[in-house]
């Protein structure tokens, strides 16, 4: 008779009973960066997981991976100044502002 299979599973790793939690984190002691895999599902999501095994199941233990994919326009106003200008803005406004200096080393 041939052996029987392990079960498999896809568990959160949120879900699994706090022993199951730290002995997987044992197993991963440095991380589980080097050892996750991307699985893709057929409606087109996807998600991040590492493999666990016990003597009677197989895991495959999804893993909350935060990703930045998408811009928000309100995020980028906490990093930059609404009024800042462009090049030729710059230009434009050195000159209105403060007499061009004939000693420059540079020409323009």
């Amino acid at each position: 008779m041939a052996p029987s299979a392990k079960k498999r599973l896809v568990v959160s790793f949120n879900n699994l009973p706090i022993e199951l939690q730290e002995a997987i984190k044992a197993a991963y002691p440095l991380g589980y960066t080097d050892y996750m895999m991307r699985i893709d599902k057929p409606n087109g999501d996807f998600f991040f997981a590492v493999p666990f095994e016990t003597e009677e199941i197989s895991y495959l233990v999804k893993i909350d991976v935060k990703i930045d994919d998408l811009s928000n326009e309100d995020d980028d106003k906490d990093y930059y100044d609404e009024d800042l200008k462009g090049a030729d803005e710059l230009a434009n406004d050195d000159s209105d502002d403060e007499p061009a200096d004939d000693n420059s080393d540079f020409d323009i």
